[in-house]
């Protein structure tokens, strides 16, 4: 048994069922596990290793809901700047057709390295084409030796442009073969067991890439073997456009017919959902990966976050891919959701002054969604709070800093409302992943400089 102490809290977030924050806060962790919550006075003063968190505030570690980590390789790309999300693909995918296996694994770990030090201790990634011999499988091995918790998506895309689809051909697979190395990645990878660090995630790219054959036969086999769904949803009106036109169905309405509705499915964006909708959310327990900066990038819109809570469907926040983003930063993330949320209950004409009027997204709320919020989403019990018996997943922050001067009289508070920073601490399950501000399992340096050769490599001739 190894022992791990964390002592002397500044402020210790449990997000416990009480939402209880300790003042002179600790942790006592066995193999991996939380056993004891509570001020230190009160735990045990031994452990096999112990850290000082003096001046610390210490939050779960945040659960990123959808990613594309790939993407980190096409940031910024001039021609797709500027453009509204279907252009963006079109723009990207012939570029995205070049990847190798090492592009994979590449983009992986800067994604995954800029998640750790900005909060995140689980990810779910959604991987939707494999060109040239790449695989779900290059993904996971960079992620295990990330030490990071992963829910690896196996996406794909069916539907090319010769059958009605967005992508073009040459992006799409044979079904057959997508559903095959689907159940061949649950047989290898998936572990549902407490604690699990890699489970597989079944995740059809969206309406408009593959066909409804492939969505139902995904569900499917996605319920045979007890994995979660996931896809794109409503994250445009060019999408509800395409799904009236070809099925006469809005997008939640063509989920439903494929029988993608239910509490082992969450959808991504879900900005174009109606008030009728939003109860079926509620009613089948579907869940939504809430994408704040990357719906901004791309004018898409802003979700109905609020309603989904009052609703009491399950929301937590995503980065989105690194090319409708344009970073991997978790606590930027509970920022831009709180300020969106705001900026939407501004245009519906709320005011603090009115008790009948919107209410505006606070701070903790926020914290909430990346927290409690992502790993409901997830399916996962047993991460998103500090509470004993849970995964020793936790991240901490020195407040002795000049983005928090002056703010310190509510430090919950001032890690959202303040200019985010990178993390001092990250532990999943009980290990560090980022130690004093530096990453432990990476060397960034040189790692920063293969990831910018492989970009350059995909854009060249461009």
């Amino acid at each position: 048994m190894t022992t791990l102490l964390i002592k002397n809290i500044h402020t210790l977030v449990t997000m416990d069922e009480v939402r209880r924050e300790i003042e002179n806060g600790a942790l006592y962790i066995e193999d991996g596990f939380i056993q004891q919550v509570g001020k230190t006075e009160d735990l045990p003063s031994e452990a096999d290793e112990i850290v000082d968190l003096t001046d610390h505030i210490v939050l779960p570690g945040l659960v990123n809901t959808h990613h594309h980590f790939y993407q980190t390789l096409t940031r910024v790309v001039p021609a797709a700047q500027d453009a509204n999300l279907f252009n963006w693909l079109k723009t990207l995918y012939p570029i995205w057709s070049r990847m190798t296996s090492e592009d994979i694994y590449l983009s992986t770990k800067t994604a995954l390295a800029e998640l750790a030090l900005s909060g995140c201790t689980t990810a779910s990634d959604h991987l939707y084409l494999f060109p040239n011999g790449s695989s779900l499988d290059d993904e996971i091995n960079a992620a295990q030796e990330m030490g990071m918790r992963l829910h690896a998506s196996r996406g794909s895309m069916s539907l090319g442009q010769s059958k009605g689809g967005l992508p073009p051909d040459s992006v799409v697979d044979d079904e057959e073969f997508i559903l095959k190395d689907s159940q061949r990645l649950i047989e290898r990878y998936h572990d549902p067991s407490a604690g699990s660090m890699l489970q597989i995630v079944l995740a059809p790219c969206s309406p408009f890439s593959v066909t409804g054959d492939l969505m139902r036969e995904s569900a499917h086999l996605a319920r045979q073997y007890g994995v979660h769904l996931h896809t794109h949803l409503a994250e445009t009106e060019d999408e509800e456009q395409f799904t009236l036109e070809k099925y006469n169905l809005r997008p939640l309405g063509y989920m439903q017919s494929l029988e993608w509705v239910g509490e082992d499915v969450w959808f991504a964006h879900s900005v174009y959902i109606n008030e009728e909708e939003r109860h079926i959310y509620a009613k089948y327990g579907c869940g939504v990966a809430h994408c704040p900066t990357s719906n901004m990038r791309l004018a898409s819109g802003i979700a109905p976050i609020r309603e989904y809570m009052q609703l009491g469907v399950k929301v937590g926040l995503g980065v989105d891919g690194s090319a409708s983003n344009d970073g991997s930063h978790m606590l930027e993330e509970v920022r831009q959701a709180m300020l969106l949320a705001r900026v939407r209950a501004g245009l519906e004409g709320a005011s603090r002054s009115e008790p009948d009027a919107a209410p505006i997204m606070t701070a903790r709320q926020a914290l909430e969604l990346a927290t409690r919020g992502g790993a409901s989403v997830l399916g996962r019990a047993d991460i998103g709070s500090l509470e004993t018996g849970k995964c020793a997943d936790f991240i901490a922050i020195n407040l002795n800093n000049i983005s928090y001067a002056g703010g310190l009289h509510d430090p919950v508070s001032a890690v959202v409302f303040c200019y985010p920073r990178n993390v001092d601490y990250s532990f999943v399950h009980g290990k560090a992943i980022v130690k004093q501000g530096q990453l432990t399992h990476l060397d960034l340096n040189e790692h920063i400089k293969k990831h910018n050769q492989a970009a350059a490599r995909l854009l060249k001739n461009q």
